[in-house]
């Protein structure tokens, strides 16, 4: 009995952090398509210049 309790505290300690790193990815991840948009659009806009440029 004893060593199920110390395993299931174990475990739930586990899940707690597993929760949190992945509440942090996905905040990162969040943060980081947003900025993944601006970058596509500014490469377009390079692109579109350079385009230009060539002809």
């Amino acid at each position: 009995m004893q060593r199920i309790t110390t395993e299931n505290t174990a475990l739930k300690q586990r899940v707690r952090q597993l929760t949190a790193d992945n509440r942090t990815l996905d905040e990162r991840l969040k943060a980081a398509r947003p900025n993944l948009r601006f970058q596509d659009r500014r490469i377009a806009a390079l692109e579109a210049r350079l385009a230009d440029a060539l002809c």
